[in-house]
């Protein structure tokens, strides 16, 4: 689930992207069930019919915990140096 402090965030990225103006790279947490905490990668894209009318949002979510415990591995690494 999305917590409470990004609810109104997430919201207004995808109300965003309703509105024509698409998100790319916006990140955030999500708890899974058993509460365990990863990061997403959220992109928001908006889906036009033919006539270019706006009629729905891809929104596409990427794990990227593992990316972010190695960011922060090796700026502790380089603060050792």
């Amino acid at each position: 689930f999305i917590s409470p402090d990004y609810r109104e965030t997430v919201q207004q990225v995808l109300d965003d992207a309703l509105k024509g103006t698409e998100a790319q790279n916006f990140e955030f947490p999500l708890f899974t069930k058993s509460g365990e905490r990863l990061e997403v990668l959220l992109n928001a894209t908006t889906r036009r019919n033919v006539d270019g009318e706006i009629y729905g949002v891809i929104g596409v979510g990427q794990d990227i915990t593992e990316r972010k415990k190695a960011e922060v591995e090796l700026k502790s690494v380089a603060l050792e140096l």
